[in-house]
């Protein structure tokens, strides 16, 4: 669908085939979409966009803690003032403000002005590539913009939490599937049945591609042996791990709630007991000793006498799982393909570089999920020019005299 005379010809032609009463409404929202200029929509958009940010902020700072995102309503962090509509305006207010909190002074990230520029942005472009002035343009835009929502949310989150939570994910493959079947025309499909399948078979390949990634992943890079020597003493404190001749924080260790260092314990010494003979696994949720669970935050010291200790090194969780099944219910199978591919090649181009300047430490601690979402973004706009090309490479036109 685009823009202009043409396509407001060929959206009137079609209501002529339907009934009286369908056609009066398709003529007043042809009427209403085509009323104002063009630039007024996309200011409409941008400012959507900016509201939908400072409501993704709110989603960035609670989802990771669990908190609900109604109540209470939004308030200072520090000093918990409940800050007023005149006060929570995107954009305006921050400036109005200069980052600071009106009530105790506190300054304000710049990522909560950052989130709603860049999402008023992506509502912008979406408006712009995917846009016209009747219904199911606007329906398209509208659709690209919430999915680019859900992006930025997802890479602020994986960035600050290294999870990307459900609500995302899991919510993504749902509205995803469901929104294929209302509009088509998100995978150029002619009926809801050619849409749905186009979704269905992105989930698969998204999720299943990054699932196979992952298992092969874990069996070749997803854990580093550290061997011990026989008089070699493993210390364990409440802020890091000691190991002959290095010491690692524990935030170089667990990059989520699921990353378990293990090993084998000939001798385990706790402040009040010891232990021979048992199986050792540490998490950032539970600390298991032989069959007993415990709170890591109540063992504050471990001295361990072990062979061997098997530190996780995953680079991706299952969470990217479901992530990509999410981007999946959208740009379809081609487009999942394409982001895991892509972001591999971000991923490695990222890790060069910090290697070059000497930051590995940097490299080390970034999650996957900010790739996975620049390369689906990548897709989203520039998809059918990259698939035109790669097409064009593969069966070049032949050459006529």
């Amino acid at each position: 669908w685009k823009s202009g005379p043409a396509k407001r010809l060929r959206w009137k032609s079609c209501a002529t085939h339907l009934p009286h009463t369908f056609t009066a409404m398709d003529d007043f929202l042809l009427e209403f979409w085509t009323g104002a200029p063009d630039v007024f929509w996309a200011f409409v958009f941008f400012v959507f966009g900016s509201v939908v940010g400072s409501f993704l902020n709110v989603c960035i700072h609670r989802m990771p803690l669990e908190q609900s995102l109604i109540r209470p309503p939004s308030q200072c962090p520090k000093c918990e003032f409940s800050i007023p509509w005149h006060l929570n305006m995107p954009i305006i207010s921050w400036l109005m403000l200069r980052g600071k909190c009106r009530q105790c002074s506190e300054p304000i990230s710049p990522r909560y002005i950052g989130v709603e520029i860049l999402t008023g942005l992506a509502f912008l472009a979406c408006w712009s590539v995917f846009g016209s002035q009747n219904t199911p343009g606007v329906l398209l835009a509208t659709t690209w913009s919430i999915v680019l929502a859900g992006l930025i949310a997802a890479t602020f989150i994986d960035f600050e939490h290294f999870i990307i939570p459900d609500e995302i994910t899991l919510g993504g493959v749902a509205v995803g599937f469901l929104v294929s079947a209302g509009l088509p025309l998100l995978h150029e499909a002619e009926s809801a049945t050619a849409s749905l399948t186009a979704s269905g078979l992105g989930i698969l390949v998204g999720g299943g591609s990054v699932l196979a990634v992952l298992q092969l992943g874990k069996w070749f890079f997803g854990k580093t042996t550290v061997p011990l020597e026989k008089e070699d003493i493993a210390i364990f404190t409440e802020s890091d791990l000691h190991l002959p001749g290095e010491v690692i924080p524990y935030e170089e260790i667990f990059f989520r709630n699921s990353d378990t260092l293990r090993f084998h314990a000939n001798r385990l010494e706790l402040t009040d007991r010891c232990l021979t003979n048992v199986d050792v696994a540490l998490s950032p949720k539970q600390l298991v000793i032989g069959e007993e669970t415990y709170d890591p935050e109540t063992i504050t010291y471990l001295k361990a006498d072990a062979d061997e200790m098997v530190i996780p090194r995953e680079a991706m969780g299952f969470g990217d799982v479901k992530f990509m099944a999410a981007i999946g219910a959208f740009v379809g199978w081609q487009g999942a393909l394409f982001s895991l591919m892509a972001s591999a090649v971000v991923g490695a181009a990222v890790g060069v570089s910090l290697l070059a300047i000497g930051r590995k430490d940097w490299s080390d601690r970034l999650p996957y999920g900010p790739y996975i979402s620049l390369a689906a973004v990548i897709w989203i706009f520039f998809g059918q020019a990259i698939l035109d090309a790669w097409l064009g490479t593969v069966n070049p036109p032949a050459i006529t005299n």
